[in-house]
């Protein structure tokens, strides 16, 4: 083979180890993503217990009632982060 051939071959190598890497990235993103969603509902489930019957739309009003109390923005600005997840 000569230089050239073997330049692209490293080329198309390397190409192609990159999107794998991508892949592999966006899987482990995507895997922890899922993995906090499931967490944070079981939170949401275990303090409010009615939420287990809500429908998605549901849920969402209700938490969108709740950020609309008095103190409840001062609150979730003042919880240090990771806070509730001991």
């Amino acid at each position: 083979m000569d230089k050239p051939q073997e330049v692209e071959k490293k080329i198309g190598q390397l190409q192609n180890r990159q999107k794998i890497l991508l892949n592999r990235k966006r899987s482990e993103e995507h895997r922890a993503r899922t993995h906090r969603l499931i967490g944070r509902g079981a939170i949401l489930e275990a303090v409010f217990p009615a939420a287990v019957n809500m429908e998605g739309k549901e849920v969402k009003a209700f938490l969108i009632a709740l950020s609309h109390l008095p103190g409840a923005r001062e609150l979730a600005e003042r919880t240090p982060k990771n806070e509730g997840e001991k």
